[in-house]
């Protein structure tokens, strides 16, 4: 599978809030390099990322290589999709949960709970209760330990609100890859939310996207691959990758009729903040 050329760097950095390198679209090439890879990104403008674990073998390497890594910090949770699969691998729900606890405390540099929360797509009937079970851990696990909760939410936008009401959202949290409308993004912010988008944002289906980027302020925008998934336009369907965070960054910018440099100092300046401070 072919990889999009490098862009233009940015004028100043940002962080990919939301990547996974630990997941290749491509056996043909190999696992990913993350020496490479964030070498690759840095050298546009993208100098750190947030790893993100979606089973307990991701967690596990994301833990490991945010210690190991100074561009990186971790998030580990149980996939909204991979709640439901535990049976059929042997484990349970309590004994999943009890190691992404343990690996959540493991080290300073896992700054977030997640990806967490419901997904109604790829999940059935059959499988939700056990979603929303892990939904609501999660979200007591990220208030408890005081860490960022990511949430995952796939055509179920009224239940992650009722969940997160119900449970009462943390202190920060962030709405990733976010998927809704204006008026979604205007209720998610009514509840302090992070608005994170990712590469749809330039699909050209997606003018819903970009209305909700419209009623966003700067302090709760972030910026995100989900690579190796997401891919932004005019490359979409290719592998994702951070170093491709300035085709979403740009494609913000003009969206908002933001200047360039002050919406990627703002976007740094505030994932900082959602995750919990610099590294």
């Amino acid at each position: 599978m072919s990889r999009p050329p490098v862009p233009d760097p940015l004028p100043a950095p940002v962080v990919d809030n939301h990547c996974h390198l630990d997941i290749t679209r491509d056996p043909a090439a190999g696992p990913v390099d993350p020496t490479a890879a964030i070498a690759e990104a840095a050298a546009v403008g993208v100098p750190r990322i947030v790893q993100i674990g979606c089973d307990l073998r991701g967690a596990r390497w994301a833990v490991q290589a945010a210690a190991t890594y100074d561009a990186l910090v971790a998030g580990v949770a149980l996939h909204p999709n991979e709640a439901p699969r535990l049976a059929e691998q042997g484990t349970d729900l309590d004994t999943a949960m009890a190691e992404i606890e343990a690996l959540a405390g493991a080290h300073d540099k896992v700054r977030a709970v997640g990806e967490t929360g419901l997904d109604h797509f790829r999940t059935g009937e059959e499988g939700r209760a056990v979603q929303v079970e892990s939904f609501r851990r999660h979200i007591d696990l990220a208030k408890r330990l005081d860490k960022t909760l990511v949430i995952h939410d796939r055509d179920a936008h009224d239940d992650v609100l009722r969940v997160l009401d119900e449970e009462g959202a943390p202190e920060r949290w962030v709405m990733h890859c976010f998927s809704g409308d204006a008026g979604f993004a205007k209720a998610c912010l009514d509840r302090g939310a992070h608005l994170s988008f990712a590469g749809t944002v330039t699909f050209k289906n997606a003018q819903p996207l970009r209305d909700a980027l419209l009623v966003a302020p700067r302090d709760r925008l972030l910026v995100e691959t989900d690579a190796p998934y997401l891919t932004p336009h005019p490359h979409r369907g290719q592998v994702n990758a951070s170093y491709l965070v300035p085709l979403t960054v740009r494609a913000m910018a003009e969206v908002r009729g933001d200047d360039l440099e002050t919406l990627c100092l703002a976007l740094d300046a505030t994932t900082e903040e959602a995750f919990g401070g610099p590294w």
